[in-house]
């Protein structure tokens, strides 16, 4: 089965913890603060690879989680930076954020993308002292990033596609034209995976797409109709190979207008993008005749009909000739518009909301994650900690909430779970 869509599950890494730390020096009774800050997680970076052709790799790994950022330590020693992950895809895949459906990135080219951004490093105590604050015993904890799915979505970059039935020689045709070597056997799918091919016609040299055959019902679905399709969205222009014979009892006039039908189903674009036929095995007794009714049939529209035939090597060059003339006339394809990084620190402060209520017993409560982010950056038995608490409890509006719920100075609040007193 081709695999050129797949789900897997990223993440950036966590940022270090920032340290509480003293200084101890022989004959200094009180050293002051000397924790270093965390270091900064790993980036999740996504590198398209000519060397690929496949999303084959993914079906079996489907986390990556990139190194997260190691703790600030003492002596004001910043923690190590996470390592970046670096994850090789083939060229052409698109990301797409599952959740909001977004195009993160079009890798059409070898450079790295930074997908996710590692977590920020946390603050180490030193960064706290003050000259009424000498000692403060608090630090604040690294960034915890958020982990996504994703999904891949390999569509091949090529200039020329080769549609077309199954069977009708496009995989033959690319073997003659270039030097790819596609598996090519008498039966149907032959071909499961789009082949890739350069091709050499003069001066000029273009990419040569032989996509997988198509089947009536393609375009809702049918077969492998949907994996195939996409692999021509990028092409600049169409070669619709055509088998004129007539050995499979078909009409080569029909098989156009069919596979026709089944690309402006799927997509209109398609439809718009310059075409050429190849009118294929020509050289089998009896192929006259269906070569002219698809003459008969396409001529007077304006569309090039060009008889070939690719296993005996007749009429390619005039073929490649056309299309490399066609292929000036284009501009260069685009890629997909992008949205670009996923900023984790969008993602995680949409994540730092909180509810209040009032309890069966009266008392004043808020809950949410940002109540769990504040306790990790205090410490309770500590006053300038607390002090560092109540500026954090102003800075998250939780103060601002509490009073509009009329909770009085010397109240009892819970916050998530936990017992104290409002002080205003």
């Amino acid at each position: 089965m081709i695999v050129d869509k797949v789900k897997i599950y990223i993440k950036a890494g966590n940022g270090g913890n920032g340290a509480v730390s003293f200084r101890r020096e022989k004959y200094v009774n009180a050293g002051g603060p000397d924790g270093g800050d965390g270091g900064n997680g790993g980036n999740l970076v996504f590198q398209a690879s000519e060397d690929l052709r496949t999303l084959m790799d993914f079906r079996f790994s489907k986390k990556f989680i990139a190194q997260n950022g190691e703790n600030g330590q003492k002596r004001n020693m910043r923690g190590k930076t996470g390592e970046d992950l670096v994850i090789r895809v083939p060229m052409g895949t698109v990301i797409i954020d599952e959740e909001t459906g977004r195009v993160v990135a079009d890798l059409h080219d070898d450079a790295p993308r930074v997908i996710l951004r590692g977590g920020r490093g946390g603050k180490g105590n030193t960064r706290f002292a003050t000259p009424t604050r000498k000692t403060p015993r608090f630090a604040t904890p690294g960034r915890k990033t958020l982990g996504r799915n994703v999904i891949l979505e390999l569509k091949s970059i090529a200039d020329v596609g080769l549609v077309g039935f199954p069977n009708v020689g496009k995989s033959t045709l690319l073997s003659v034209v270039s030097s790819a070597k596609p598996k090519i056997a008498d039966y149907h799918f032959t071909t499961l995976r789009p082949n890739l091919g350069v091709v050499n016609a003069g001066d000029q040299s273009f990419i040569m797409a032989d996509i997988p055959g198509l089947i009536e019902g393609a375009s809702e679905g049918v077969g492998l109709g949907h994996d195939f399709l996409r692999h021509i969205e990028r092409t600049r222009m169409l070669v619709h190979v055509v088998d004129v014979s007539g050995t499979e009892g078909r009409d080569p006039a029909e098989d156009y207008e069919k596979i026709r039908g089944e690309l402006e189903k799927y997509s209109q674009e398609l439809t718009k993008r310059p075409e050429i036929v190849a009118a294929n095995k020509t050289d089998i007794p009896g192929a006259e005749e269906g070569l002219a009714r698809l003459r008969a049939a396409l001529e007077p529209k304006g569309i090039p009909v060009y008889a070939i035939s690719a296993a005996a090597h007749q009429g390619i060059t005039e073929l490649l000739r056309a299309v490399a003339a066609q292929l000036e006339t284009l501009p260069k394809a685009q890629p997909i518009e992008e949205e670009g990084v996923i900023e984790e620190w969008e993602l995680a402060s949409e994540d730092m909301s909180f509810e209040t209520s009032r309890g069966e017993d009266g008392i004043a409560e808020v809950n949410g994650r940002v109540i769990d982010e504040i306790f990790a950056r205090i410490d309770p038995n500590d006053p300038d900690s607390m002090r560092h608490f109540e500026k954090l409890l102003n800075d998250f509006g939780i103060i601002k909430a509490l009073r509009n719920m009329g909770v009085k100075d010397g109240e009892e609040v819970r916050l998530n779970g936990e017992t104290f007193d409002f002080v205003d």
